[in-house]
């Protein structure tokens, strides 16, 4: 069985802005930290289909520190899609940007593929958090 994550998250921005804090590995390293340490994670992204890219960050006793994804859809600025592969688990995340009028922009977060409650769990956690530090990009 397969389980799945959906999420929105409203920021005060334009769909440009929003589109490369999405797509631009400098800026992405600013709010896809390390969920316990808070460093960024360094990557090699680019929004370019068939791309393959890593998150990096420090190892644990419990992960390689390492996600690996390839992009499989950009439709700028309105969706982008990629595997995330880690833990021996590979999902698939697809972003859908929404202008809501008003300098707001809706992000859509679907996540698929988890096989346990607790994976999904975590993932929820993490994005939650992390698309916390993505509204302080914003904020500057």
């Amino acid at each position: 069985m397969s389980l799945a994550l959906s999420l929105d998250f409203q920021y005060k921005t334009s769909m440009e802005k929003l589109w490369s804090a999405l797509t631009e590995p400098n800026k992405l390293a600013k709010w896809v930290c390390n969920i316990h340490t808070g460093q960024p994670m360094e990557n090699d992204f680019k929004a370019v289909v068939g791309h393959r890219f890593q998150f990096r960050t420090q190892p644990t006793e419990w992960w390689n520190g390492v996600i690996d994804g390839e992009v499989l859809v950009v439709d700028e600025p309105n969706r982008l899609s990629y595997t995330w592969a880690s833990g021996g688990e590979k999902h698939t995340v697809t972003w859908i940007l929404q202008d809501l009028g008003d300098g707001k922009v809706n992000l859509h977060l679907d996540q698929t593929g988890f096989s346990n409650p607790q994976g999904l769990e975590g993932a929820k956690y993490g994005w939650s958090k992390w698309c916390g530090e993505l509204e302080k990009l914003f904020e500057q």
